[in-house]
């Protein structure tokens, strides 16, 4: 069955923050430390979420109503794009990457931005983002990637 890309929802937080524990845990586990990791989960919470509902515009991939994937968008800045571990390679990132870019498209954005974990450095290049600079906040590294729309 095809997944549902949609909006998120406030009852969405739990799931979403279901999402981003475990890919972050299974995922980008190989490329970060565990303390990285656990930093980076707590802001993840479901309480957190619900705050990132009101600044962001954040949607959902969802099978049989049951949420597996997010992203979201910040003007033209990509942000939180997790894919449940299950479901990875399945191409529903770049089903979320899509919806995210037509949304920056019909908003006037020349430029989308995504600061990416070193995990997903190559699933971003893939969708023609360039890689910009590395960013480090303490130890955790980001690469900053960037990708002119037509």
């Amino acid at each position: 069955m095809d997944p549902l890309i949609r909006a998120a929802t406030h009852d969405d937080a739990s799931a979403i923050s279901r999402v981003v524990v475990a890919a972050l845990h299974e995922s980008n586990a190989q490329d970060y430390s565990p303390a990285i990791i656990e930093q980076v989960a707590q802001g993840f919470s479901p309480a957190a979420i619900l705050h990132l509902l009101i600044q962001r515009r954040v949607f959902v991939a969802t099978i049989n109503q049951c949420v597996i994937a997010t992203a979201s968008i910040d003007k033209d800045v990509v942000r939180s794009v997790f894919v449940d571990p299950p479901h990875q390679r399945l191409g529903i990132g770049k089903m979320l990457m899509a919806t995210l870019q037509s949304v920056a498209i019909t908003g006037g954005v020349q430029r989308l931005r995504v600061p990416s974990s070193i995990t997903a450095e190559s699933f971003y290049a893939s969708l023609g983002f360039e890689r910009i600079r590395d960013e480090f906040h303490g130890a955790e590294r980001t690469v900053i990637m960037e990708k002119r729309l037509s």
